[in-house]
C-alpha cells in the first residue's frame, strides 16, 4: 500500500505517546500563529460581477480614467404616505430637503424631478465613494440617509437607492450573519456527530479539530484573496470546510471503531484505521480540490475566486484530519467512545460486524437479488425529478437576491411604478464624439428606451470618448430588459461598430449570464475528466469510473431539476441565480464522489476476499452507517446556508443539500451496488482486483454465520 511504501513511520508518530502530544502542542502554535498573523484581511463579494473583458468591463475600465468617476449616484425617491399626487409645497420640501444633503465636493444634487403620474419625485445625489470600499460606502450611505431622517416633513415617505446603496445594505445584511453561520454549522454537525458516536465525549474531538481548520482556513483564504484580488464568498468556504473535515472524521473514526474491535492496543488500532482510510480520504479530497481548480479557467471573478479559495480550504481540512485528528484520538483513547467501548472480539464470539444482519446488509442483499428492479426504479425516480429543469429561468435582479427587504429594493419598486422601470439602474453607451448625435438617434429608436441623454465627454487611452445615459422601460433582471440590452448594443454597434460600446448595470448582468454560461460548458466537461481520472487512479478501473460518472451526473441533474422546482413552489424563487447551476454541479458531482470514493474504494478492498457480489454486501454493511451519517452532516451544513441574506447562498445550500441526500440515501445505497452486481467483476476492467473468494483472517470474516446472506452469496 502506498502509505506503508511512503509513510511508514508518520502513524506512529502521530498516534505515540509523546508523538500525540507533540503534533497537537505544533497544531495550537501554527494555528495561533497564523489566525493572529493573518487575521484582518478582506475580499470582495460581489457575486454580479461580469467577465474582465466583457463589454460592460470595458465601459467600466474606460469610465475609471475620467476625471471624477469616483463620484456615483444616490437616489433619493419621495412619495406622499396617503398615496396622493405630490403638491407643489411637497416638492418645495424635497427642494429644500436636496440643500441639505451632503454632495461630493463640486458636485449639486439634481431635482427634484416629478414623475409623470405626480405620485413620487426623486432627487440625484453625487456622492465621492469607492465600489470597493464597503465601509466608506455606509458611510457615506448613512450620513445620506441620516440626513432625509432628520430633515424629512411629515407625512411624506423618502428612500434611498442606487449602486451605494444597494453596495451598503448588502454589507449591513451580512453583520452578524458569518458568526450566526458560523454557530448554526457548529450546532448542527456537533448534534449529528453526538447523535452518530451516541457519546458524550468523541462528538467533541472531531468538532474541535475542525473548528480549529475551520478558523485557520479562513483566515488563509481571505489573506489570498486580498493578495490575489479574488471575489468569493467566505461562507461558502466555511461550510465546505466544516463539511468535508466532518466527513473525513467519520470515516476515519468509523473504520477506528473497527478496528478497536480486533486491536487491544487503541494506538496500534488507530494507525491501522489510518493506513486503512487514508488512500479513499486523500482521492476524496484530490479529486474535489481538482475539481474546484478547474474554476481557476472562469471567466466570472466571483466563480474564480471560489476556485482557489474553496482548494485552499479542503487542503487545510485535509491536513487537520490526517495529521491533528489522529494525534487527538490517541490522547483520549479508547474511552472516547463511552458508554459504547468497542472491545477485542474473543474468539468465537460471532456478535460483532456480522454483514448481512444489520440493515444495510440487508438492503445490500436486496439490490445483489433483484438489480435490475433496483435500477430500473431508481433511475425513473432520477427521471422524473430531472423534469423540474424544464422551464427554469436563470437570473436574479439586484433586488431579488435579497433574502431580506431592503431600503434600496424598495426604493427601486417605487421608482418602477411611477417612473421608467430601468430609472435606478440605466444603461451607459460610450462612443466617439463624432458619432455622439447619430448613436444617440439609433438608440433612441430602439424599442424599449424611455430615455437618451448625454453624459459629458473626457480623454482616456483610449482617445476622446463621450457617454450616454440610457433609461429603459423593461424592469431589472427580466429577460425583457435582456432584449432591450442586445436591441441597444445591435444599434449602437450598428452606428460605430467597434466604436461604441454598452454598460452599466443591465449590461453587467447580461455579460454575467453569458459568462455563466461560457464557464458552464467549459468547467462541466473538466470537472468529470479530473473525477474521471482519480477514480480511473483509485479502483484501477476504465469502466468504473465511467459508470460511476454516469450515475452521478444523472443525480445531479435530477437534484438541480428538484431543488428548482421546489424553490418555484415553496419558497417564490421565479429563477436560479446566475452562478447557482456551475456551483451547484461542481459541489454536487465533486462532493457526491466522495460517498462514491467511499464505497467502491471499501467493495475493491473486500472482493479479494469475497467475491464482487459478496462484497457488494461487505462494502455496504460496513459503510452504510458512515456514509449516511457524513451525508446528513454535510447536507446540514450546507442548509446552513439560508441563515446568510443572499438567495443565492439559500439555493445553492438547498440544491446541494438535497442531492447530497438524494446521493447518500438513493445512489450509493442502491443504484451503484445494482450497477456493480449486473456488471459483476466486468466493473473493475482492466483491474483484476481478485474474483474468487479466499481465506479472510480477519475477525469480519468468522463473525458470518452459515445461515447469513454474506455466506449464502460467497459460497
Amino acid at each position: 500500500m502506498v502509505t506503508r511504501t511512503f509513510f511508514p513511520a508518520l502513524p506512529h508518530l502521530l498516534t505515540g505517546r509523546r508523538g500525540a502530544w507533540v503534533t497537537l502542542l505544533l497544531a495550537v502554535l501554527v494555528s495561533v500563529g497564523l489566525v493572529g498573523a493573518l487575521r484582518g484581511a478582506e475580499v470582495l463579494n460581489d457575486h454580479g460581477s461580469p467577465p474582465p473583458g466583457s463589454e460592460s468591463a470595458q465601459v467600466d475600465d474606460l469610465l475609471s480614467e475620467l476625471p471624477g468617476q469616483d463620484v456615483q449616484q444616490l437616489v433619493v425617491v419621495l412619495t406622499r404616505q396617503d398615496g396622493a399626487v405630490l403638491s407643489d409645497a411637497d416638492l418645495g420640501q424635497l427642494a429644500g430637503l436636496g440643500a441639505a444633503l451632503p454632495a461630493a465636493a463640486g458636485h449639486a444634487v439634481t431635482g427634484p424631478v416629478p414623475a409623470e403620474d405626480g405620485g413620487a419625485a426623486l432627487l440625484r445625489v453625487p456622492v465621492r465613494v469607492a465600489s470597493t470600499d464597503t465601509g466608506a460606502m455606509r458611510e457615506v450611505v448613512g450620513e445620506v440617509r441620516g440626513t432625509v431622517a432628520a430633515e424629512l416633513p411629515q407625512g411624506l415617505s423618502v428612500q434611498t437607492t442606487g449602486g451605494p446603496a444597494f453596495g451598503a445594505d448588502l454589507a449591513a445584511s451580512f453583520d452578524g450573519a458569518n458568526l450566526r453561520l458560523l454557530l448554526v454549522t457548529v450546532g448542527v454537525v456537533g448534534l449529528l456527530l453526538l447523535l452518530t458516536y451516541r457519546s458524550p465525549i468523541l462528538w467533541l474531538v472531531p468538532l474541535t479539530v475542525v473548528g480549529v481548520a475551520d478558523q485557520v482556513a479562513g483566515v488563509l483564504t481571505q489573506a489570498a484573496g486580498e493578495r490575489l484580488a479574488l471575489n468569493f464568498d467566505s461562507g461558502i468556504i466555511s461550510v465546505l470546510v466544516f463539511g468535508a473535515g466532518a466527513n473525513y472524521a467519520l470515516l476515519l473514526i468509523s473504520r477506528y471503531r473497527e478496528e478497536l474491535a480486533r486491536y487491544g492496543d487503541h494506538r496500534q488500532a488507530l494507525v491501522s484505521a489510518w493506513r486503512a482510510t487514508l488512500p479513499a480520504i486523500l482521492a476524496s479530497n484530490v479529486s474535489v480540490v481538482l475539481a474546484l481548480a478547474t474554476l481557476t479557467l472562469a471567466v466570472i471573478p466571483g466563480t474564480r475566486g471560489i476556485g482557489v479559495a474553496a482548494a485552499v480550504g479542503l487542503l487545510v481540512a485535509l491536513a487537520f484530519a490526517v495529521l491533528v485528528l489522529p494525534a487527538a484520538l490517541a490522547v483520549v483513547g479508547r474511552g472516547a467512545f463511552w458508554p459504547f467501548v468497542p472491545r477485542p472480539v474473543q474468539e468465537g464470539d460471532t456478535t460483532v460486524r456480522e454483514p448481512g444482519r444489520d440493515p444495510w446488509g440487508a438492503v445490500a442483499g436486496l439490490v445483489v437479488r433483484r438489480p435490475w428492479q433496483v435500477l430500473a426504479g431508481g433511475t425513473a425516480l432520477l427521471a422524473v425529478m430531472t423534469t423540474g429543469l424544464v422551464g427554469t429561468q436563470v437570473g436574479l435582479s439586484q433586488t431579488e437576491r435579497f433574502r431580506v427587504a431592503s431600503e434600496s429594493g424598495a426604493a427601486l419598486e417605487v421608482l418602477a411604478e411611477h417612473f421608467p422601470a430601468g430609472s435606478g439602474a440605466p444603461m451607459t453607451v460610450v462612443t466617439t464624439p463624432e458619432e455622439l448625435q447619430e448613436v444617440a438617434a439609433a438608440v433612441t429608436a430602439v424599442p424599449g428606451v424611455a430615455s437618451v441623454r448625454p453624459a459629458g465627454t473626457g480623454s482616456t487611452s483610449a482617445g476622446e470618448i463621450a457617454t450616454l445615459v440610457v433609461t429603459g422601460d423593461a424592469s431589472p433582471g427580466s429577460q425583457a430588459e435582456r432584449v432591450l440590452v442586445q436591441g441597444v448594443r445591435e444599434a449602437a454597434h450598428g452606428v460605430a461598430a467597434a466604436e461604441a460600446l454598452v454598460g452599466g448595470a443591465p449590461a453587467a448582468e447580461l455579460d454575467a449570464r453569458d459568462g455563466a454560461l461560457e464557464d458552464l460548458l467549459l468547467v462541466v466537461p473538466l470537472v468529470l475528466a479530473v473525477v474521471a481520472v482519480v477514480l480511473a487512479f483509485l479502483l484501477r478501473s476504465v469502466v468504473a469510473p465511467v459508470v460511476l460518472l454516469a450515475v452521478n451526473v444523472l443525480s445531479t441533474l435530477a437534484t438541480i431539476g428538484a431543488g428548482a422546482w421546489l424553490g418555484l413552489t415553496v419558497f417564490g424563487w421565479e429563477a436560479l441565480d446566475t452562478p447557482v447551476p456551475l456551483l451547484a454541479f461542481l459541489f454536487l458531482v465533486a462532493l457526491g464522489i466522495d460517498f462514491t470514493i467511499f464505497l467502491a474504494h471499501r467493495i475493491r478492498t473486500e472482493v479479494p476476499h469475497v467475491g464482487t457480489r459478496g462484497a457488494v454486501v461487505r462494502g455496504v454493511s460496513t459503510t452504510g452507517a458512515v456514509i449516511t451519517s457524513a451525508g446528513i452532516v454535510l447536507a446540514g451544513v450546507f442548509a446552513a446556508l439560508g441563515v446568510l441574506p443572499l438567495i443565492t447562498l439559500g439555493q445553492l445550500g438547498l440544491i446541494v443539500g438535497l442531492g447530497v441526500v438524494l446521493d447518500t440515501m438513493l445512489v450509493r445505497t442502491l443504484l451503484v451496488p445494482a450497477v456493480i452486481v449486473l456488471l459483476g467483476d466486468r466493473f473493475w476492467w482492466p483491474g483484476e482486483p481478485g474474483t474468487a473468494p479466499v481465506a479472510d483472517p480477519s475477525p469480519a470474516a468468522s463473525a458470518v454465520p452459515e445461515d447469513s446472506p454474506q455466506a449464502a452469496l460467497t459460497r
